[in-house]
């Protein structure tokens, strides 16, 4: 195949532009198939740009990031401009070893494949550094509602990606490739994949029973900061009050389980005994346990847990503390120097979350759930880690309530539609303001509570008893695909220094 041959002055700015395509593959725009076209058009660049400097290359993979990175998480504003511009950047910075990788690999026989590897292996370091990582915006996530989604179920997250950035690459020899012969296979090959993904199977794994379920969203005056003490649990507890009256009046189903969202209480239960009776009164009239989603005091004052406990009529039960809580935004790493450069971080966050230990699967009644706190479901050990343990659908305690009015809530409900198709389990999402639902195996959003206000969601939900091929192999098919990405790089690099051009 040809190489085109660009120099910086069309690489720089055709890079940032493809950024910024790629972006629009998500909310608020949501254009399908931005991103495939975005990655087509970068694996194009890597491969005109096969004899340009690391310096050229490195900045095109940069541009190509701040593109990127910059629209799809503008809804970081709402933290800060700060935290949105360091995390823009931060991010951005990825693309520039991704990019030196990627333009190695084309050099490779089979270089769509070897693409793939580096490309998942760019997402796997993205989503693990530094600190916890931030596994937002991956290529698999633009697979929802495109006849690619049902891969998740069969190779996971990372496998979905590497299949997508398939795709990409054999658009680029349809474009460009050396023969009439090439340009057909391509073809060929974007057909087949386009035809499996759309016959590949998807939903429950193993039908185990059914269970009925009710989300509670009480709303919220604010952001958390200005959240009077003791407000947002009476919101919720009124809510929940509505759903015992609706209960008792025939009007709603008796349920299973009672889920409440992430931080519907600030104030300790384990430590307050009023608000422990209060929980444990309404969980007693309610016949049912309710899942609470609160902020628990830490072994010391300056430190707090993010958690959801299983509450009956007889106390607490079973508990997650969340496993990714957000650097800077849960607590703060380096407190001592980041507050000299950043004062309002020791006002804004007083107390660090500490990171729970142990995964999500909690018993709640008779039934095994496994639990993810917002962030949680991007990643995908802590709902791999959750089945592992028993879970048999998956819960997404959420508050978005600081992001009213931006695209992170629909983002993160594709993130939770994408997870229900993988694991194969019904995904359940009790929010503070919303998005607060119900998502079936299949992807579907089955029920969605108004945004904004006060509002209770009931649903009858399947059981999963099985695991899909996805949570069998994609910890493996992950450590392969980023393994191969690296040798990519290696192999690549050193062919270019065997014929001796720099």
């Amino acid at each position: 195949m040809r190489r085109p041959q660009v120099g910086w002055k069309v690489a720089w700015p055709s890079a940032a532009a493809l950024g910024v395509l790629s972006s629009l593959n998500f909310d608020p725009v949501s254009l399908p198939f931005a991103m495939l076209l975005g990655v087509a058009g970068l694996i194009w660049l890597a491969r005109a740009l096969d004899v340009a400097s690391k310096r050229v290359v490195a900045v095109t993979g940069l541009l190509y990031g701040v593109g990127f990175m910059g629209p799809l998480i503008w809804w970081m504003n709402a933290v800060s401009a700060g935290a949105y511009v360091g995390l823009a950047l931060a991010e951005a910075l990825f693309f520039i070893p991704i990019m030196l990788a990627l333009r190695a690999a084309t050099r490779l026989r089979l270089w769509p494949l070897w693409g793939a590897a580096v490309w998942a292996a760019g997402e796997w370091a993205r989503g693990h550094f530094p600190f916890t990582g931030f596994p937002w915006g991956r290529l698999a996530h633009t697979s929802i509602d495109t006849p690619f989604s049902a891969y998740a179920r069969l190779v996971a997250m990372p496998g979905t990606s590497a299949v997508l950035f398939v795709v990409a690459a054999l658009l680029v020899v349809i474009v460009v490739g050396p023969g009439r012969r090439a340009r057909i296979g391509a073809a060929a090959g974007v057909v087949a994949l386009t035809v499996v993904g759309a016959l590949l199977p998807t939903g429950v794994a193993g039908a185990d029973g059914t269970r009925q379920v009710a989300l509670v969203q009480g709303d919220v005056p604010g952001v958390f900061l200005t959240w009077p003490r003791g407000e947002i649990l009476d919101l919720h507890l009124a809510e929940t009050q509505r759903l015992a009256d609706a209960i008792e009046a025939g009007t709603v189903p008796q349920p299973d389980m009672v889920l409440w969202p992430e931080n519907a209480t600030d104030i300790d239960p384990y430590r307050d005994a009023l608000t422990r009776g209060r929980i444990e009164s309404l969980a007693a009239r309610l016949g049912a346990p309710i899942l609470v989603g609160g902020l628990f005091d830490g072994p010391t004052e300056d430190t707090a847990y993010n958690s959801g406990v299983v509450w009956t009529a007889d106390g607490p039960g079973d508990r997650y503390d969340k496993l990714k809580p957000v650097p800077f935004g849960e607590y703060v790493p380096f407190r001592k120097e980041a507050g000299a450069i950043v004062g309002r971080l020791g006002r804004d966050i007083p107390r660090d979350m500490l990171a729970g230990d142990e995964p999500g699967a909690m018993t709640i009644g008779d039934t095994r759930i496994g639990d993810t706190i917002c962030y949680d479901i991007a990643y995908d050990d802590v709902t791999r880690r959750a089945v592992d343990g028993g879970a048999q659908m998956i819960v997404v305690q959420t508050s978005n309530a600081a992001f009213t009015g931006t695209s992170q809530p629909e983002q993160q409900w594709d993130i939770s539609r994408l997870r229900a198709i993988e694991t194969g389990r019904w995904v359940v999402v009790p929010s503070t303001n919303g998005i607060s639902g119900v998502v079936d195996p299949t992807g579907r959003s089955v029920e969605r509570a108004p945004m904004h206000e006060p509002a209770t969601v009931s649903a009858e939900v399947t059981l999963a008893s099985d695991k899909t091929p996805a949570l069998l192999i994609g910890r493996y098919l992950e450590w392969l695909l980023v393994a191969a990405g690296v040798g990519a790089w290696w192999l690549g690099t050193r062919r270019r220094k065997a014929i001796g051009t720099s």
